[in-house]
């Protein structure tokens, strides 16, 4: 069983390694990981070993909180017109055994149902509520989304309220212990030379409310520190505290007599540490928030109605209400609420904010249509065939949460460090100050020194490098329709040095279209091409329908046909419009008589371009040749040239013959080409390549492709693909355009470039920041280190990592120019 449940009062990577380490310690639990950045665990456990209290139970002895999943869902209500219909539904389900508490919004309809999971479900609540007369469907993902997101706002409410209220004690009291210092006036009554005890008993009085507001550091910090497993919090709360009660004890010196202790105060430090702390936190949450706007723009593409037809009278209700079957009216300038195939009407649709093709496509009776696309310029109706979580912009958003969520390779080596970090800077913080105090500097040194290393060292800059640079990176791919499905393959991409392209459908359109007419003895080409088309009318072998749609494209009418043959192999033997044709391949000729010789250079010169001719012979004579061909993508070849400059081996992979292949090959660059491959044996193809020491990736968009993809080490599938390539693929593209490869390949090598950058100066700024707070410059006759400046570079150290971390929204992909 796998679960990926909320965490709550983590504040570092220390505190996400805590988590992680008290739950795989669990016997029944396989693995567990924490993304602090999304500040959720995802768990892999047996459950006839271990159960969901278990784990809460676990978390919150380390000193945390699992949200597990509430005994409590939101329903949609659909039926209800007044209060006495919300009264009937509350009642009848509140009467249900197991639950606990029902109650229904009119204004929303939407039903909130407190119950017990063993005893009932959700589908018997359902039932309940369509005996009452009434409808009911859960409520969709998006409902927690909005609801996390409007917590997460709320928190950063209170954190800048903390800080506001902070500063607006902070600064008199920076004021009043330290403006003497800099020649700023005092009054005289609190002057410490001539008032001692006022002056002192001031800066306490304004560092209480400080303390009092910085109530979490605390709380959080001394409670893991109690269970043994202290974070960033146990650091702030630990340097503030001994500032404090320094201060304190002096106080009561200065209050008893000893008034030169007035002059050793630190309620100054103690406070601008914790404000300092608090904006940084505030910075953080802020800088957090930005790093998944990707799925709240994805989220915003939906519209929240839709217009329905239900028992002939047409409705406008929520979007949640709507159930697969139901027909839908979209009229010009609406969003598509939910997906469905068009069952009347004709339009254009504007696909682009998931297939990224800016021309709208058109629409008739029997297409299929995407939720959250635009509607252009006709009225049409449709039948809803996916609804709620199932649509396809729902699925998108699943999947970039569920990458933004994941680990790379990459963030272990800081999550080993920052499973040892605190406890370790605790350490040193004592060594230092009890080092410097039997060197023979003062108490009041040591203890300064003692609380820089506290205050200085920051372990979130290590446990945000990793996961921040994650979410963007995967954020930006969606919004280039390139869907990255984990961190794991956004980190693998940027190692791979060959790409295998499926050839039909990837690098061709997998559409036969005919590309030349060649004519000889005097036939008109429009002759040639309306006698083969009205002859292949009705045929299903893929050179006959192109020849059939190439008529159509010009208008030709169709003739009909008198008799006709199929000759299994070969082609067709036809009487249309009292003549005789013949269509087919060269043994069909050969074997008919018929001569070759005014056509054989032309169909050699078109068999090496790649291109399958279909000899026409009438009344027994060479009439011409149709040469059809499946015709290379728009943006193959600049695909493939800007691989080729990113250092990338391009291999392409076909069931096609040799000499086909290698013209397609030839004209748009590929270095190499595997044909007459058999479907089942493409995985065995990669395997060789993987052999032969290479980092294999592999796009296609077939079922057969499906093995092939989940064996390479990273598999690209084509959006426009089918279902099970897609769910054997690491990376989905998509827009059919290769160009999105090169882009996706380029995310990755930024992503991983980001993310080293944020792991050196998370470990530089410690490794330098630590031994500076513990006096080394001192030794040497420079600066000791402020307490307070060290709070200040704590707090900034991840606001750092975070804003480089965000510099990844600006990624544009380059493009070579069109060729």
């Amino acid at each position: 069983m796998e679960k990926t449940l909320p965490v709550e009062g983590m504040t570092c990577a220390s505190c996400s390694q805590t988590v992680e380490k008290v739950i795989s310690q669990l016997d029944g639990v396989s693995e567990a990981s924490v993304n602090l950045a999304t500040e959720k665990l995802t768990v892999h456990y047996n459950e006839a070993k271990v159960t969901l209290e278990d784990l809460a139970d676990t978390v919150k002895d380390a000193g945390y909180e699992l949200k597990l999943p509430r005994d409590e869902t939101t329903f949609i209500v659909s039926g209800m017109t007044c209060a006495s219909c919300s009264q009937t539904v509350e009642k009848a389900v509140n009467q249900l055994a197991g639950v606990e508490k029902a109650q229904v919004n009119l204004p929303t309809e939407k039903l909130n149902v407190a119950f017990n999971q063993q005893v009932l479900t959700e589908a018997d609540i359902i039932k309940t509520v369509q005996e009452a007369g009434y409808d009911a469907k859960v409520a969709s993902g998006a409902l927690e989304r909005e609801d996390t997101k409007v917590k997460k706002q709320a928190e950063m409410t209170r954190m800048w309220q903390r800080f506001f209220y902070s500063t607006i004690f902070t600064v008199p009291l920076l004021y009043v212990s330290m403006g003497h210092m800099v020649g700023l006036p005092l009054p005289s009554i609190i002057d410490p030379m001539m008032h001692p005890v006022i002056f002192s008993f001031l800066q306490l009085i304004l560092t209480i409310p400080v303390m009092v507001l910085g109530w979490p550091f605390f709380h959080v910090g001394f409670k893991t520190l109690v269970k043994r497993h202290p974070n960033m919090d146990s650091l702030v709360a630990l340097g503030t505290s001994a500032a404090f009660l320094y201060s304190l004890g002096a106080t009561v010196a200065v209050a008893l007599g000893e008034s030169h202790y007035a002059m050793d105060l630190y309620y100054e430090s103690a406070a601008v540490i914790l404000t300092l702390i608090t904006l940084g936190k505030y910075l953080e949450a802020r800088s957090k928030g930005k790093t998944s706007e990707a799925i709240e723009k994805l989220m915003g593409l939906q519209p929240k109605t839709a217009r329905v037809t239900r028992d002939g009278e047409e409705m406008k209700i929520p979007i949640e209400s709507v159930r697969v079957g139901d027909t839908i009216i979209v009229k010009p300038g609406e969003k598509l609420p939910v997906d469905g195939i068009v069952t009347e009407g004709k339009t254009s649709i504007d696909e682009a904010m998931l297939t990224g093709e800016s021309i709208p496509v058109e629409k008739t009776a029997g297409d299929p249509v995407i939720g959250a696309s635009m509607n252009k310029n006709g009225t049409i109706q449709y039948e809803a065939t996916k609804v709620g979580e199932d649509t396809a912009l729902s699925q998108i958003i699943k999947l970039v949460e569920d990458a933004q969520g994941s680990k790379a390779p990459i963030a272990k080596l800081a999550d080993i460090i920052s499973g040892y970090f605190v406890p370790i800077v605790i350490v040193i913080s004592i060594l230092s100050g009890l080092s410097w105090f039997i060197a023979g500097e003062t108490g009041l040194f040591s203890l300064t020194i003692a609380i820089s290393v506290l205050v200085i060292a920051c372990p979130c800059a290590l446990g945000l490098a990793t996961p921040t640079a994650i979410m963007v990176g995967t954020g930006k791919g969606a919004e280039n329709g390139v869907l990255i499905k984990s961190g794991v393959a956004l980190e693998t991409t940027h190692k791979l040095d060959t790409l295998v392209f499926d050839k039909t459908g990837t690098i061709t359109e997998g559409k036969p279209v005919v590309t030349d007419i060649l004519t000889v003895n005097s036939t008109a080409e429009e002759e040639l091409l309306q006698l083969t088309a009205s002859s292949e009318k009705g045929s299903e072998h893929p050179l006959g329908e192109a020849i059939v749609r190439a008529a159509e494209d010009r208008q030709l009418t169709f003739l009909t046909v008198d008799q006709f043959e199929a000759i299994p192999g070969r082609g067709i033997d036809v009487s249309i419009n009292q003549r005789t044709l013949l269509a087919g391949n060269k043994k069909l000729m050969t074997e008919r008589g018929i001569s070759l010789t005014a056509v054989e250079e032309a169909s050699d010169r078109l068999a090496g371009e790649g291109k399958t001719p279909m000899y026409i012979a009438i009344d027994g004579e060479m009439a011409g040749i149709i040469a059809v061909a499946d015709t290379v993508k728009q943006h193959s070849k600049q695909a493939i040239e800007k691989l080729h400059q990113m250092g990338i081996e391009v291999v392409m992979i076909t069931g096609d013959n040799l000499r086909t292949a290698e013209a397609i090959a030839k004209s748009v660059g590929i270095d190499r080409v595997l044909s007459e491959v058999l479907p089942e044996d493409k995985a065995n193809e990669v395997k060789k390549l993987q052999a032969e020491g290479k980092k294999v990736g592999m796009v296609g968009d077939g079922i057969n492709d499906a093995p092939a993809l989940a064996q390479s080490d990273i598999g690209l599938a084509i959006g426009s693909g089918t279902d099970v390539a897609m769910e054997s693929a690491d990376i989905v593209l998509m827009r059919s355009d290769l160009m999105d490869v090169p882009t996706a390949l380029e995310l990755s090598h930024a992503t991983i470039r980001n993310i080293k950058q944020n792991l050196f100066w998370a470990f530089a700024y410690n490794v330098i920041g630590i031994p500076i707070a513990m006096g080394l410059l001192h030794i040497f006759g420079g600066p000791l280190l402020n307490p307070m400046l060290a709070g200040a570079a704590m707090s900034f150290s991840s606001v750092s990592v975070l804003v480089n971390a965000l510099r990844l929204k600006r990624f544009k992909p380059t493009r070579t120019k069109a060729v």
